[in-house]
């Protein structure tokens, strides 16, 4: 067990996708099929390259972790195969029998690497009536009749949509490529998101016999991947909606397999789902960054309370830099007197903010929101606006409905108080809710409500309806209160009494 424990690897299988596998075989050599060298000195000088081939324990598959596909010169030397014997020759009749009895009248058919194109002309030759495209940008590049080579590599989702094929065929291509399975999942997602399902006919080698026999030659740089029936299998499933036939031929030596792609409309929706998502994030960055630019213009004293993580994360992506926005706190006093990664403002420690009141507060991780909003209560920070990022724009934390406000203890009444105002109230309202005191001059008297100008970008919410009758009450905010400072250093915004202390909820609008 100690050897095997050795010789374990984390690398992901072409094939499955699994992670973990064991050495299988070591060396160097030059490059045995491409390169043809012209003498000699040519061929005794040629560059050794890595053989470092590990089984996937999971699937059997072998694969050169070492491979370089950038280090395979197809374009000066074309791989392709010659093999006129008997045996061979059969087995490709019976492939091409094989195939017609499944394709209708007229087929459209694409093969991916065509090689020297012999293979479609052999279909062509039995149902001319069909049309027949070959991809490869290394092969030959003269077809006729019915039969297009195009010198180029396939793009699944623009030929696809663009030819429509019945049947899709590649045959000893998938052996070279450094990620078969990555490239069959695309080819199948692409059949799915233009709506053309259709066959696929692979074949590959098989090294189930290298395996029982120990044979070596078949083991050489260019062939990256080596498939095993089971791996060859496994493969095949993780990309088809439907397999239909998997079988060997020329005595065991290829394993091939057809099998029906395009039938995921789950893959297709969540890749929509990324599209849209990507989208408003770009939006929001633009939005966010003119409602930024507004609280600044507006002459609006602002903190962002967090320095690292998703805080600076945000402050980073929109561009909340030292000069406009110089206050930075955070909760915890071990990031005090450090700086912000990327935009450099130094973090100072939360009560700061006490002898040092902003206008607004954003709390970039609104899943902290809660938490944070209930240390400002206690600690006696004041505050007019806390705004956090949601649907792609700044909103205020209490009067804009959103998902982040707590559902258990005291943060339940918080929430159900502030279920009226969200409802009753926007982002965008004009007029302003909350009411400062100065407890330094007058404690406990109102010290005003200015009005916050439409420009700044984050603007408060029309008055309660006690408000409007003449009540004197002295904030209309339910979801935070600040308290008196008994030191009397501060103002601070005057709400309901902290959930603990409360006999009864607030007044809410009507």
């Amino acid at each position: 067990m100690s050897d095997i424990e050795d010789m374990l690897h984390e690398a992901t299988c072409p094939a499955c996708g699994h992670h973990v596998a064991v050495t299988f075989f070591t060396g160097h050599q030059p490059l045995a099929t491409i390169a043809w060298p012209a003498s000699a000195e040519e061929a005794l000088s040629m560059k050794l390259l890595p053989l470092d081939f590990m089984r996937c324990v999971d699937c059997g598959h072998v694969f050169n972790i070492a491979f370089d596909y950038e280090a395979v010169p197809y374009s000066q030397k074309p791989n392709l195969m010659f093999n006129k014997g008997a045996l061979w020759s059969g087995f490709l009749t019976g492939l091409r029998d094989n195939l017609l009895k499944r394709l209708p009248e007229r087929p459209v058919v694409v093969e991916i690497g065509h090689g020297d194109g012999s293979f479609l002309a052999a279909l062509a030759d039995e149902r001319p009536n069909g049309r027949y495209f070959g991809f490869d940008p290394n092969g030959a590049s003269t077809g006729g009749g019915p039969v297009t080579l195009r010198a180029e590599l396939f793009e699944p989702s623009r030929h696809l949509a663009e030819i429509k094929p019945d049947l899709i065929i590649t045959r000893h291509v998938l052996e070279h490529l450094a990620n078969p399975l990555g490239f069959l999942q695309r080819l199948s997602f692409a059949a799915g998101q233009s709506e053309t399902g259709c066959l696929i006919y692979l074949e590959v080698p098989c090294i189930d016999r290298v395996i029982e026999t120990g044979r070596t030659v078949d083991l050489y740089y260019e062939h990256n991947s080596q498939f095993t029936s089971n791996s060859f299998s496994r493969m095949l499933a993780r990309c088809a909606s439907r397999v239909e036939e998997i079988g060997h031929g020329y005595d065991g030596e290829v394993i091939f397999g057809l099998a029906r792609i395009g039938g995921s409309p789950a893959q297709v929706a969540i890749a929509a789902e990324a599209t849209l998502y990507g989208d408003a994030a770009r939006r929001a960055e633009r939005v966010i960054r003119q409602q930024l630019a507004s609280l600044h213009s507006a002459g609006r004293k602002v903190a962002i309370w967090g320095g690292t993580g998703k805080s600076a994360a945000f402050m980073n992506r929109y561009g909340v830099d030292a000069m406009r926005f110089p206050i930075v706190v955070d909760s915890d006093p071990a990031k005090t007197g450090t700086f912000v990664p990327g935009t450099g403002q130094q973090i100072r420690e939360r009560d700061w903010l006490l002898a040092n009141p902003v206008h607004t507060i954003i709390i970039p991780p609104q899943w902290r929101a809660a938490d944070i909003v209930a240390e400002m209560d206690q600690d006696g920070i004041a505050v007019r606006r806390v705004a956090i990022e949601h649907n792609g724009r700044l909103i205020d934390y209490f009067n804009d409905p959103h998902p982040y406000r707590q559902t258990s203890g005291a943060e339940q009444w918080l929430e159900s108080a502030a279920a009226p105002l969200a409802r009753a109230s926007t982002f965008d309202d004009r007029k302003a809710r909350y009411e400062y005191v100065d407890d330094r001059s007058t404690p406990g008297a109102l010290a005003g409500r200015p009005a916050i100008p439409a420009s700044c970008g984050i603007a408060a919410a029309g008055p309660s309806r006690r408000q409007r009758s003449g009540a004197q009450i002295s904030a209309r905010q339910p979801a935070v209160h600040a308290r008196g400072d008994r030191r009397g250093r501060n103002a601070v915004l005057r709400g309901p009494r902290r959930p603990s202390r409360l006999r009864r909820g607030p007044q809410q609008p009507g």
